[in-house]
């Protein structure tokens, strides 16, 4: 397998939640806690989590062994702002990573098989983007090689990596779908439930 990053994404402020939404709980475990859980499934040592608002508050409360936090002083400025916070971070990192994987931290729900299977569609086109296909949209989870990380880094917005996706003719997506629920209210975490 190659030296795959992995890109946990939990900067924003929840406002629509009206409290961290990080720390929600789902059974035993926090929202968060849960995402970093299945993030080791694909690299048990090699997890970043960006991290913004409400930054020492979740650190004190989440418990999570081999997670390299990254602070984004910028969350403000949106997705974008944290996905180029980490990719500065991993960068900077002498593991010389050959690409890396962005997921969100309020989907709680992607599946294990499905993150693994999104590996194994990259180790057969390590040149190519892997993205999710949300009804012929594309988006996170996806996984960027290496050459792409200084397109990343320029991004800006709310966006995230949405217009390198969708504008790029070099990126497969999993036939297979999974529950791709974000948890961004008080309804969604119940409708999760």
């Amino acid at each position: 397998m190659k030296n795959i990053a992995v890109l946990v994404l939990a900067a924003g402020k929840s406002s629509r939640m009206k409290t961290p939404k990080q720390l929600v709980k789902i059974g035993t475990n926090f929202l968060l806690e849960h995402v970093l859980s299945k993030s080791k499934c694909i690299n048990t040592n090699h997890v970043y989590c960006v991290l913004g608002a409400n930054e020492a508050l979740i650190r004190r409360e989440i418990s999570a062994t081999n997670v390299h936090f990254i602070y984004n002083p910028n969350f403000n400025e949106g997705l974008s702002s944290s996905i180029v916070s980490g990719i500065s971070e991993i960068e900077m990192k002498p593991q010389n990573y050959d690409a890396v994987f962005i997921l969100l931290g309020d989907q709680p729900a992607i599946e294990k098989t499905y993150l693994k299977a999104m590996i194994a569609l990259f180790s057969e086109n390590e040149s190519k983007i892997i993205a999710s296909n949300y009804r012929g949209k594309l988006g996170v989870p996806a996984i960027f090689p290496k050459n792409y990380f200084s397109e990343l880094k320029k991004m800006s917005g709310d966006f995230g990596a949405r217009d390198i996706l969708n504008k790029n003719s070099d990126v497969l997506s999993l036939k297979k779908q999974t529950n791709f629920i974000d948890i961004d209210t008080e309804e969604d975490l119940q409708t999760f439930k």
